[in-house]
């Protein structure tokens, strides 16, 4: 499994419609590309103007198989359900999940 770990910025009054619409249409979106297995928001109680998502992805395979035209026209979308309020992506990593069997 793969984790898509992204951190933006976006005022803090904005919050919860930036994670709204998010769900509404960058969630809708990728859910329906193979390999998606769900989404997470953090929201940090310190960092009022902080989000953090992490999605999971069965491989990197097919992750990163999503045409980038198909991207840029989810963000084009977004951006326009977001009515001008600006946000800002800080970070982006990528982290794989490793498992090993419990020792008896």
């Amino acid at each position: 499994m793969v984790i898509e770990w992204l951190r933006f910025r976006v005022a803090s009054q904005s919050r919860e419609k930036f994670i709204q619409k998010d769900e509404e249409i960058w969630t809708a979106a990728l859910s329906t590309y193979p390999g998606f297995l769900g989404k997470e928001v953090w929201i940090e109680p310190d960092a009022p103007d902080k989000v953090v998502f992490t999605i999971r992805w069965q491989t990197r395979a097919q992750w990163k198989s999503i045409p980038v035209d198909d991207l840029a026209a989810i963000e084009r979308k977004f951006a326009q359900g977001m009515g001008g309020i600006k946000y800002k992506m800080l970070e982006s990593k990528e982290y794989q999940i490793r498992k090993f069997p419990l020792q008896q």
